[in-house]
């Protein structure tokens, strides 16, 4: 996420006061109840689905993460590129291209 739209986010948390009720574990029972309205946009077909819908639902996860990064004091980039690096060594191209199997059924 770009700096400003971190800026932005944290200041219309903090212009409402809101971050005394946006303890970790709000934020993530936050989380996944936007990611289950963003489920409900794929509920009854995977491929009629109302885009402006999903991005509104999609930006309602991404700002919650967001939030929920800050209160624990992480940087989205360090955390994301870790797990990219155990997926990398989990999910070796040689093996995993094209193959939807889990690792350890490689």
């Amino acid at each position: 996420m770009k700096k400003e739209t971190i800026e932005r986010i944290r200041k219309f948390i903090e212009d409402r006061d809101w971050s005394q009720f946006h303890s970790p574990a709000n934020l993530a029972k936050s989380i996944m109840i936007e990611a289950g309205e963003l489920l409900e946009c794929f509920q009854w077909s995977e491929d009629d689905y109302d885009i402006e819908h999903v991005k509104e639902e999609l930006a309602d996860v991404l700002v919650y993460c967001q939030d929920l990064a800050d209160k624990l004091e992480l940087d989205i980039d360090e955390i994301v590129n870790h797990k990219m690096d155990q997926n990398e060594a989990k999910y070796p191209v040689e093996k995993a291209k094209g193959n939807a199997k889990k690792y350890d059924k490689f």
